[in-house]
């Protein structure tokens, strides 16, 4: 991890980089705060070569705190992102989805940046970040999402966006890029969403594919339906979407054995692709940030229970932990992420194990 260190010379005891690589492998053994960060410094940080210049010291809790307030979020955010670099070389026939999570412990009234929002870009395949937004003062999902696409080079990519991303402008600039769009269709944008409902309502589809998992003591059946775009009705609407070529309707019914829910969604695509299998696959992973990323932060990482709020903070500690669940998952041991931080709070040799193994 390299991160320019812009501090005083003479005035700081402990080297930057050993205090934010110290900061990562406490989140990969399972800690959770700033006091966890001190403790592993004090009893492991030296088995990998850390604080080597000060033998006979230790940061404290609040040395991390100082420092995840002040360092710049750019510098670490771009750490995460070189890291996914060294897996995956292009996004090219990749499927970047794109969705926001809120860091509930950041005051809504600090000054300076809003600060409660992240827009992850995250690739469903290969369960790699390769890109965040902060969303600043006076700012939304819908202008956030084009500044981080034009951090990325999404050409031959496919873009999944939930339905707050569903605008015109937005489908446009991906077809600008000479990416694909996959589109959620809700009641923000009513007129479409009435004239898919009436598409699937009175047509017959291009292609169907049904596909199931069973997962956790429930069982989930979801049937996939697809039509060409020239199928809705107001063609003023149809030809607001720039490039529309597929709609798609999902129905997922999920059997938790003591009852069933049932639920359709609708997307919209540029793609002209006659197969439903594909689209469904598509529908699937537009979930993967929510199921495997934001999900994984708030149950395994805790990000939802954590109240650090001066400066850069939340920011900077939810970029670790995502370095430090990429690198805990591109690990070869077959074990959950759970257990795998468990085995590396153990054992040094696991831990060094899975670090060499992510390139780290």
């Amino acid at each position: 991890m390299t991160v320019p260190d812009y501090r005083v010379t003479g005035r700081c005891t402990y080297a930057l980089s050993d205090l934010l690589t110290i900061a990562l492998l406490t989140y990969i053994c399972g800690g959770e705060d700033y006091v966890d960060m001190s403790e592993f410094a004090y009893y492991r940080a030296r088995d990998f070569g850390l604080l080597a210049d000060c033998p006979e010291c230790s940061p404290s809790p609040d040395t991390f705190e100082r420092l995840m307030s002040a360092v710049e979020p750019d510098e670490i955010e771009r750490c995460l992102l070189e890291h996914g670099r060294k897996f995956l070389d292009t996004l090219a026939e990749k499927q970047v989805v794109i969705d926001g999570k809120k860091l509930r412990g950041i005051s809504p009234k600090q000054r300076g940046t809003k600060g409660d929002y992240i827009m992850n870009a995250y690739v469903s395949e290969n369960h790699i970040v390769v890109g965040q937004q902060r969303l600043e003062d006076k700012e939304n999902e819908i202008v956030a999402i084009p500044q981080l696409l034009d951090k990325l080079d999404i050409e031959g990519a496919i873009i999944s966006i939930d339905a707050i991303g569903t605008q015109v402008s937005i489908a446009q600039h991906i077809l600008d890029k000479d990416a694909h769009y996959f589109l959620a269709v809700k009641d923000n944008q009513g007129a479409l969403n009435e004239q898919l409902i009436d598409a699937f309502r009175y047509n017959k589809p291009v292609d169907t594919a049904t596909q199931m998992d069973a997962d956790h003591g429930r069982i989930e059946t979801r049937d996939c339906r697809i039509l060409s775009a020239d199928t809705i009705e107001d063609k003023e609407v149809m030809n607001r979407w720039p490039g529309l070529k597929t709609l798609v309707e999902v129905t997922s019914t999920v059997d938790y054995g003591d009852h069933i829910a049932t639920t359709i969604r609708h997307y919209i695509s540029d793609e002209d692709y006659p197969k439903a299998a594909y689209f469904n696959m598509l529908a699937r992973g537009h979930w993967s940030i929510e199921n495997q990323l934001h999900w994984n932060l708030d149950v395994n990482f805790l990000e939802d229970a954590c109240r650090a709020r001066k400066g850069f903070s939340a920011v900077n500690l939810s970029t670790i932990r995502k370095l430090a669940m990429q690198i805990i998952k591109e690990h070869t041991d077959k074990s959950s992420l759970k257990k795998r931080r468990f085995k590396a709070s153990l054992s040094n040799d696991y831990l060094n194990d899975m670090l060499l193994n992510a390139k780290f």
